[in-house]
């Protein structure tokens, strides 16, 4: 569950400032890209960890009517949802505290006996919300046949072998900086792609902002711009960038549509206030497309 205030600025230490809205709203990075990979037109099973609290009972209860598939989910006794705190600033810039909860209880030993269902996927989308020991065990069980794409999010280190073993690393220049140890201001957006690469991972795009995003295989190298909009919030942003990547690899087949696919739907969302309420639908993510001139 996220909590979100609204101020034009944000405080200093030990300063108490008016904020100017607060908001709830359902979010965390693997709910929001469930979301965003369903309603970008996605078939979505999720697997996810709430508590046997309200918050948990209403996003469990959301994500059906979503469409997506949650029974293989686990609902944790006398442990808390994840929750987040999530201050936006009047530019439409966030700062987020987590508290995990739940979260922490997607172990590998709940994993494990889903091997057979993961292994039949066509694409699995992780994050790193959950723990780093349960992201390693599903690239063990299921790399070998499925897609498995690791959005680094939260920025952490990862250890080659996991990197080695996934289709595609999605990162923004912070989790970039952190996995190949090296500094964008030294050698480049482009050289850190390229240390990212040589460590072993077989596709990486590289989120850029507002200035949208690059990709490369090692051999092709792709730069694709971000589409001008009034930022109000850009929560969300980056989920929703790797749910509609994710449909589109399976729409399209083509890098270059996946990622313009993927950039106008988190143009989208960065027009709307929340994580979840500000994620589009594919019948909008076409009509922008289309808006801009652009037939995929």
């Amino acid at each position: 569950m996220d909590y979100i205030v609204t101020v034009d600025r944000f405080p200093q230490g030990g300063e108490t400032l008016e904020g100017s809205s607060f908001s709830q709203a359902m979010g965390g990075k693997g709910a929001n890209q469930a979301v965003a990979t369903r309603r970008s037109g996605g078939n979505v099973s999720f697997i996810t960890s709430v508590g046997d609290d309200q918050n948990g009972e209403n996003a469990l209860a959301q994500y059906k009517k979503e469409g997506m598939d949650v029974s293989r989910s686990l609902v944790k006794e006398n442990v808390t949802t994840g929750a987040a705190s999530i201050w936006v600033d009047s530019h439409g810039e966030n700062s987020i505290v987590v508290i995990p909860g739940a979260n922490q209880h997607l172990t590998s030993d709940y994993i494990i006996p889903h091997s057979d269902f993961l292994s039949k996927a066509d694409i699995i989308l992780m994050q790193m919300e959950i723990p780093y020991e349960t992201v390693k065990t599903v690239c063990k069980i299921a790399s070998e046949n499925t897609k498995v794409i690791l959005n680094v999010a939260p920025a952490r280190s990862v250890d080659d072998e996991v990197l080695q073993s996934l289709y595609m690393l999605v990162v923004n220049e912070t989790e970039a900086e952190t996995i190949s140890e090296c500094k964008i201001d030294e050698i480049g957006e482009e050289g850190v792609v390229k240390a990212l690469l040589e460590k072993g991972v077989k596709n990486v795009i590289l989120t850029l902002g507002s200035k949208g995003s690059m990709y490369s295989n090692g051999t092709d190298w792709l730069k694709v711009p971000a589409f001008k909009v009034q930022a109000v919030d850009t929560t969300a942003a980056g989920d929703t960038f790797c749910g509609a990547l994710v449909v589109g690899i399976g729409k399209y087949g083509e890098m270059k549509k996946a990622l313009t696919y993927a950039t106008a739907a988190s143009a989208l969302c960065v027009t709307a206030l929340g994580a979840q309420p500000s994620i589009p639908y594919e019948k909008d993510i076409l009509a922008f497309l289309e808006k801009n001139n652009i037939h995929l």
